[in-house]
C-alpha cells in the first residue's frame, strides 16, 4: 500500500457534462468538490482535494470545463496550464471519464485532445471511468458494453484494459446487486490504480513542461518560506502553486486584444480585398468567403499569441498592432503583384478591333 506521506496525484479528464466532479465526490465519499458552471476564467485553475481513502492518500485533480465545446483558444491554454500546475511534477494516473453512451466523434475528439495536450505515453498511465452506469441494460457488464464499439474498444486497449463503472445518482445504496454498487465498484477502481503505482514503483507521468513547471513552484515555496509564518509545507506549496499560475495567467494572452484588435484588423482586411476584388476585371470561380477564411484564422491566432500584461500600454498596443498587420500588409501587396501582372496580360492580349480574337 502507498505511503500516507506522499499521496497518489490522479487527474480527471473528460467532456463537459459527463460527471468528473460526481465521480471525485463519490470516489472520496463526500461532496467536496463542486458541481457548477465553468464559465469563468477564474475557474481555469482546477480543484485539488487530499483525502484518505481505504487507507490510500490521494490527490484528486478535477478539470471541469477543460474540454468544453466552443472554448477559445486562449481559454484552453490556461486551462492546460492551470492543470500543469496542479498536478506537477506529473500524475500517477489519469482518469479519463466517460458516460454510458454512443461513442460518437465528439468523444473521439475529446480522446484526441487528450493524446495532443499531454502524449501517446499518457494512456500507460490512464483509466477509463464510465459514468451514469443505470443507462447499462439489465445484465450487461461494462465489458459487454466496450466490445459493442471498435473506437471504445481500441481506447481501452490502449490503456492497459483498465475500465470501470459507477452510477454517481443511482448506485450509492444499491445492496441489492453488488455490481451496481458504487462501493463496490470505488474500491475495485482504487485496487486497479494501487496496482498501477506499484507497478511502476511510484513513477507518474511527467513530460518537459511539468518538470518546469515544478522548477517554478519549488523556486516560489523558497520565496515564500521566509514569511511563512504559521504555514504547513502543503499551504506554502499551494500558495506557491497559485502565484505560478498567476504569473502564467499575466503572461497570457487578453481578451481585449482580441476585441480591439481582432475586429479592426479583420473588418479592414475584408474591405480592403473585397474592394479589389469587386474592381477588378477578372472574375473568380471561388467564393470571396473561402478565400478570406484561411487568412482570417491566420490573423486571429497571431493575435491570440501574442502575451502582453493584464493593463497594456499604449506603446504595447501600437507594436502589437504593427506585428498584427504586417502580415496582412504582405498579403494585400502580393494580392496587388498579382493583380497587375493580370491586368498587364489582359492589356496585352485583349484587341478591341477585333471582338472576336
Amino acid at each position: 500500500m502507498l505511503s500516507l506521506v506522499n499521496p497518489t496525484r490522479i487527474v480527471l479528464l473528460g467532456k463537459t457534462g459527463t460527471g468528473k466532479s460526481s465521480l471525485a465526490n463519490t470516489i472520496f465519499g463526500e461532496a467536496i468538490f463542486k458541481i457548477k458552471r465553468f464559465d469563468d476564467l477564474k475557474m481555469c485553475f482546477p480543484q485539488s482535494e487530499t483525502k484518505s481513502v481505504n487507507g490510500q492518500n490521494i490527490t484528486l485533480i478535477d478539470t471541469p470545463g477543460f474540454f468544453h465545446p466552443g472554448r477559445s483558444k486562449a481559454d484552453m491554454k490556461l486551462q492546460m496550464a492551470g492543470c500543469t500546475t496542479q498536478c506537477a511534477p506529473g500524475p500517477h494516473v489519469f482518469l479519463i471519464v466517460l458516460k454510458v453512451e454512443k461513442f460518437t466523434e465528439h468523444e473521439r475528439k475529446v480522446i484526441t485532445k487528450i493524446q495532443e495536450s499531454f502524449s501517446e505515453e499518457a494512456f500507460k498511465y490512464a483509466v477509463v471511468v464510465f459514468t451514469h452506469g443505470e443507462q447499462l441494460h439489465d445484465d450487461m457488464k461494462i465489458e459487454e458494453f466496450i466490445e459493442q464499439n471498435e473506437k471504445l474498444h481500441d481506447l481501452v486497449k490502449k490503456c492497459g484494459g483498465r475500465c470501470h463503472i459507477v452510477d454517481n445518482k443511482y448506485w450509492k445504496n444499491n445492496k441489492q446487486d453488488e455490481y451496481r454498487n458504487n462501493q463496490v465498484q470505488v474500491k475495485a477502481l482504487l485496487n486497479t490504480i494501487d496496482r498501477m503505482t506499484e507497478a511502476k514503483e511510484g513513477g507518474y507521468y511527467t513530460n518537459e513542461k511539468l518538470q518546469a513547471v515544478e522548477r517554478e513552484i519549488q523556486e516560489e515555496e523558497e520565496h515564500i518560506r521566509p514569511t511563512a509564518g504559521n504555514m504547513s509545507e502543503r499551504e506554502i506549496r499551494e500558495q506557491a502553486k497559485r502565484n505560478v499560475f498567476k504569473k502564467q495567467v499575466e503572461k497570457a494572452p487578453q481578451t481585449w486584444i482580441k476585441g480591439f484588435m481582432g475586429i479592426t484588423v479583420v473588418v479592414g482586411v475584408i474591405v480592403v480585398v473585397m474592394v479589389k476584388l469587386k474592381t477588378c476585371k477578372i472574375s473568380l470561380k471561388v467564393p470571396v468567403s473561402n478565400q478570406l477564411q484561411p487568412l482570417l484564422e491566420a490573423v486571429e491566432d497571431r493575435i491570440l499569441e501574442t502575451p502582453l500584461s493584464a493593463v497594456p500600454t499604449a506603446s504595447a498596443i501600437i507594436e502589437v498592432a504593427e506585428e498584427a498587420i504586417t502580415p496582412v500588409r504582405r498579403v494585400l501587396q502580393t494580392f496587388e503583384s498579382i493583380m497587375g501582372r493580370l491586368r498587364d496580360l489582359y492589356e496585352h492580349a485583349y484587341d478591341p478591333w477585333n471582338l472576336f480574337e
